[in-house]
């Protein structure tokens, strides 16, 4: 097995981010953004690593001011008509996440899917969606690939477990939370204020 330095890693990972950003549709971008600023509230969903981009997703929003709620937190209050759930998902396809998400849509929600696959079960059903990239692991049953990965681990793709949809769907949330903070003409000193200070 070849060794690498972690710096020509990170470096090799920041170049593959690079090409996929160069990738992500203007068009699609500006479809979420008008889905969030005209959202009432904000749901956000995903599975396991790409859950906790969700929830890194969904602090920032709370940091600029706008209502943002974790699906599944004891605290996340019924979902309505005129709510935005937005939802990470490479496959676009993990059973959990897509039985929530058609139930939101059932009750009214908009939806918005970050992932690699447009032609899934919940790209389908989605009301905008943006292509974080288009390289995956091939699986069987990509419907179960969140519980594939999680138990097996066995991906040939450059990066571990998998692919770098979790780190560049980081990085674009990241992003938006930049944009969003252009518009709505917020400085960092408002995010500050809505920081944590009991820590």
């Amino acid at each position: 097995m070849e060794s690498h330095r972690v710096q020509e890693m990170m470096l090799l990972m920041a170049s593959k981010i690079r090409a996929i950003a160069n990738t992500i549709s203007d068009e699609d971008v500006e479809k979420l953004l008008a889905e969030l600023l005209k959202a009432k509230r904000i749901y956000v969903i995903g599975a396991g690593r790409s859950g906790l981009v969700a929830k890194a997703f969904a602090m920032r929003l709370m940091h600029l001011g706008l209502q943002a709620y974790v699906v599944g937190e004891t605290i996340t209050p019924a979902l309505n008509t005129g709510d935005v759930m937005v939802i990470f998902s490479g496959s676009g396809r993990t059973k959990t996440v897509a039985d929530i998400a058609e139930t939101a849509k059932d009750l009214g929600a908009h939806l918005c899917l970050i992932t690699s696959n447009k032609e899934s079960r919940i790209g389908k059903i989605s009301d905008c969606i943006v292509i974080i990239e288009h390289q995956r692991d091939e699986v069987e049953d990509d419907a179960l690939e969140f519980e594939i990965r999680q138990m097996m681990g066995d991906h040939k793709s450059f990066a571990p477990l998998g692919t770098l949809f979790e780190t560049a769907s980081m990085i674009f949330g990241d992003a938006v939370i930049s944009r969003l903070m252009e518009i709505t003409k917020t400085d960092e000193n408002a995010l500050k204020n809505r920081h944590t200070n009991i820590e």
